[in-house]
């Protein structure tokens, strides 16, 4: 892809709506997913579900999570080096596991109708594949190294992640042309993404330790 765009890409700064944590953990914030009630992330050696009025921890899963996470309504989706676990988060239990697409290179995960949306950091890409099986469907290309991946309201975002500065971007589904910015602040940094289906984007926040709500922008009715 060209990294000079020809078409106009509406930019604008990021709102920080709210901070939770920094958590107690040395490997810092991945993967982030919402499942209507809690935030997930991912914190290395296990998933943390956070109570997004209070900001405490509710539930933490010993599972391996240095990666994206998404959730498909029931079962929640977690990269662990070159694997997809599938697991229960009622019980904590691994239900199934199907190879990254990446085998170890991926970096943000979401769902959508059916499908796995998987980031691919230094690849600088975003993949489609069936939970299943993991194949590979489709492939979108991007100019930056991809975090987060995120699905909202036929919306297609992902996070970005190069040197000090962040954004996230919404991408045409079809091509992945850039078609909106919001520029997070300076050392403000994205790791995972996802959108809790309405006005917010929860960002993983890397080393810091943090989840950041951002506002997404409004659309017009």
């Amino acid at each position: 892809m060209n990294d000079t765009p020809r078409h106009a890409v509406h930019v604008s700064p990021v709102e920080i709506a709210r901070e939770y944590g920094p958590f107690d953990t040395s490997d810092g914030v991945a993967g982030v997913t919402y499942d209507g009630h809690h935030i997930w992330a991912a914190t290395g050696e296990r998933l943390i579900a956070v109570d997004p009025d209070s900001g405490q921890i509710a539930r933490s899963l010993p599972r391996a999570a240095d990666a994206g996470t998404a959730f498909d309504g029931t079962y929640l989706y977690q990269l662990a080096e070159a694997r997809i676990d599938k697991i229960d988060p009622a019980t904590g239990a691994v239900l199934a596991s199907i190879p990254a697409p990446g085998q170890g290179c991926d970096s943000g995960m979401a769902w959508a109708d059916g499908s796995l949306w998987v980031g691919q950091y230094r690849e600088r890409r975003i993949v489609q594949i069936d939970p299943a099986t993991g194949a590979v469907l489709r492939t979108l290309e991007s100019d930056r190294f991809v975090t987060g991946v995120s699905w909202v309201d036929g919306e297609l975002w992902h996070g970005t992640w190069e040197g000090d500065d962040s954004d996230l971007r919404r991408i045409d589904p079809d091509d992945g042309r850039v078609l909106e910015r919001l520029e997070l602040p300076a050392g403000v940094h994205v790791s995972g993404l996802e959108s809790d289906g309405s006005d917010l984007f929860y960002c993983g926040g890397g080393r810091s330790g943090l989840v950041r709500a951002v506002r997404r922008p409004a659309r017009a009715a």
